[in-house]
């Protein structure tokens, strides 16, 4: 499943937020104890449709089953009018907002990479506009793909036009003490992007050197990309900031495919992680069966202690 399609998907839900009504879904809070997660894993709207309809409801149904964070790559398109509804609902309910996309991403034509200025400059104005996105909705990470290559200049003067955007853009960003995740995409889902492995983000947020400027690693997309997590992790350590979850093959819930979850989870807490892993993903099997199904994977491969 490619990146695009979450975020054509989650454009469904774009839009003001509808109440939920009597008919809707009813908090158990009052009768059934929470699950504690180790982690801080978090669900995206329409994950757990079948459960709660509204955006409100799914968010009381994401805290009732324990999950203290949201994924919304879509919340820079919705309305000011939702996006401060689902603030005061996330807080109210003691949910963290992740990460949402920052900018309009080019998938098939040069953007970033090329240094064209007008495209720099369009860039730029849309970080802006994400800043107050994120103070609206109290996020602290916003994901930025530097989109397609350019395949009229070398490697070295697209990463040089890369950095020196990054780096406008840390300079507006980092007085409110957002940071934007480069996010490496594989090349099987994506083919021709800049940004595919670890060790280049590394090396990016190395030059671009703010605390604004950090890696998003999807361990979905790495593995299909490079391979050898938990080293590559390791490796690019001080540079991730933000974490994105899915299996392979098919990019569904942990226990679906063939990475081992349970010990890379024990990696990531075992480095005291303290940020949210976001569940970018499908689910395996369709209706509440399958949203019980994700839950149920999560509680099993979050049992690494």
């Amino acid at each position: 499943m490619k990146r695009r399609s979450f975020i054509q998907k989650s454009a469904l839900t774009t839009g003001a937020i509808t109440l939920g009504s009597a008919y809707g879904y009813a908090s158990s809070v009052n009768s059934v104890a929470k699950h504690s997660f180790n982690l801080k894993y978090a669900p995206h709207f329409g994950m757990f449709a079948g459960h709660a309809d509204s955006l409100e409801d799914q968010l009381r149904f994401m805290a009732d089953e324990g999950f203290a964070a949201l994924e919304d790559n879509n919340m820079r398109k919705r309305d000011v009018a939702t996006q401060e509804k689902l603030a005061k609902t996330m807080q109210r309910l003691g949910i963290d907002m992740g990460v949402f996309v920052a900018h309009e991403i080019s998938w098939k034509k040069p953007s970033l990479a090329s240094g064209d200025l007008a495209i720099r400059e369009k860039f730029l104005a849309e970080i802006k506009s994400s800043v107050e996105v994120a103070k609206r909705v109290n996020a602290k990470w916003m994901t930025v793909v530097p989109g397609h290559v350019d395949l009229r200049l070398s490697m070295g003067y697209q990463t040089a036009n890369v950095i020196e955007s990054l780096k406008q853009a840390a300079a507006i960003i980092e007085p409110h003490g957002i940071t934007m995740v480069l996010e490496p995409l594989n090349f099987r889902d994506h083919p021709g992007l800049f940004l595919t492995e670890s060790p280049q983000a590394f090396e990016i947020c190395k030059a671009v050197a703010s605390p604004s400027c950090k890696i998003l690693f999807d361990i979905y997309h790495q593995q299909i990309q490079e391979g050898n997590l938990i080293p590559n992790m390791e490796a690019s350590w001080d540079e991730i900031a933000y974490i994105q979850i899915g299996d392979n093959p098919g990019r569904k819930e942990p226990t679906t495919g063939e990475i081992n979850y349970k010990n890379v989870f024990k990696f990531i807490h075992e480095k005291k992680f303290a940020g949210i892993l976001g569940m970018e993903h499908g689910n395996s099997k369709p209706n509440k069966e399958g949203e019980r199904a994700v839950i149920d994977a999560y509680k099993q491969v979050d049992l690494f202690l």
